[in-house]
């Protein structure tokens, strides 16, 4: 019997990512603490959660495949957190303009059956355009991103911020590295095509 396919996230981007895969899934929010731990690299952080997620969500869902996945951004070694609110926005997107964001996306596929547990994590970087107040303003009252790291959504109008990306997989600035997740499939006996 084949393993059911869950993906361990309730973000609309990484559903509609896998769905181009075209293989029958389940999306099921795990309720976990997205702190990061005192002293803990910022692609320690993504990785971490993003098994944490996968083991989660594994724990009522035997023989499944799970896929965690999480996202941190950083500039200067600095982790930007999800900002919430306008202000904490309008804050991160004047910190981040001509300059360099890197995306560390976390990807774990975890086989309930087997306990066999594959990770990774999928670096992305983005040069974000030298706005001005005004366009700031303008980009966070028609989007809205603020449950987004770096305040920034690339797949709407948030590539109107963005000067250059530079990367392995332009799924992985979304959050879900599809790439990697294919090669982690296949070694599971998934093929995609």
């Amino acid at each position: 019997m084949k393993p059911k396919l869950i993906l361990a996230s309730s973000s609309t981007y990484r559903q509609e990512l896998l769905a181009k895969l075209g293989l029958a899934f389940d999306a099921v929010a795990p309720e976990i603490d997205e702190t990061a731990l005192d002293g803990e690299l910022p692609q320690e952080t993504a990785l971490r959660l993003a098994q944490l997620k996968a083991k989660k969500i594994a724990e009522t869902h035997p023989d499944a495949l799970v896929i965690g996945c999480d996202q941190v951004a950083t500039l200067d070694g600095i982790q930007l957190v999800k900002p919430m609110c306008h202000e904490n926005a309008v804050k991160q997107l004047q910190y981040q303009r001509g300059r360099r964001v890197t995306f560390h996306s976390a990807l774990c596929l975890y086989n309930t059956t087997t306990k066999h547990m594959q990770s990774d994590v999928v670096p992305y970087d983005v040069e974000f355009r030298n706005l001005t107040d005004a366009q700031i303003e303008n980009y966070l009252r028609i989007e809205e991103p603020y449950n987004c790291a770096g305040s920034a959504k690339s797949e709407g109008l948030g590539i109107a911020l963005i000067a250059s990306m530079t990367g392995s997989d332009p799924n992985a600035l979304i959050g879900l590295p599809l790439i990697k997740l294919i090669s982690m499939l296949q070694n599971e006996q998934v093929n995609v095509i």
